[in-house]
């Protein structure tokens, strides 16, 4: 790919540039996985916690519910796992990943409002059903879209 708008002068200090940005981009690619699979390890211990002070406060609903919240946040690291596997396997990180992960975020939301401190209004609550509601549609229409460019019809 020429680049015309680039004075020829500094093609080795532009290659040398956009060389030293792969490498930084590819430590950066690694310290993101370290880090996705360290968050597994503590979200996992966190449910476990949950369960247990569910179990030992004797109050199920509401441990549960902080349980399987804790849950989807692991069900959010593992998408974003997928995703970052893909891409170093030399895949493209498709929008869709992040969709599904906004998604399971704002059901998480839902689930966990009925057990915070203070109530939440009616407002609040429709707020964030909308908010799933057209992250789910926004899925749809993203996968729809991804179906039509590799079969050329939905």
């Amino acid at each position: 790919m020429p680049q015309d708008h680039f004075p020829a002068e500094l093609n080795a200090i532009n290659r040398l540039t956009v060389q030293a940005m792969l490498w930084l981009n590819g430590i950066a690619h690694i310290i993101i996985g370290l880090a996705l699979a360290m968050s597994v390890l503590m979200f996992t211990w966190v449910f476990f916690q949950d369960v247990h002070e569910a179990a030992t406060a004797h109050n199920l609903v509401h441990g549960f519910l902080h349980a399987l919240g804790t849950l989807m946040l692991l069900w959010t690291i593992s998408a974003l796992i997928t995703a970052e596997i893909r891409y170093l396997q030399g895949s493209k990180l498709e929008v869709d990943t992040f969709i599904e992960v906004a998604m399971v975020v704002m059901v998480r939301k839902l689930v966990v409002l009925p057990v915070q401190d203070a109530s939440p209004s009616i407002e609040e609550v429709m707020m964030w059903v909308g908010g799933a509601l057209m992250l789910g549609v926004m899925f749809l229409v993203v996968r729809w879209s991804q179906s039509l460019n590799t079969d050329g019809k939905p």
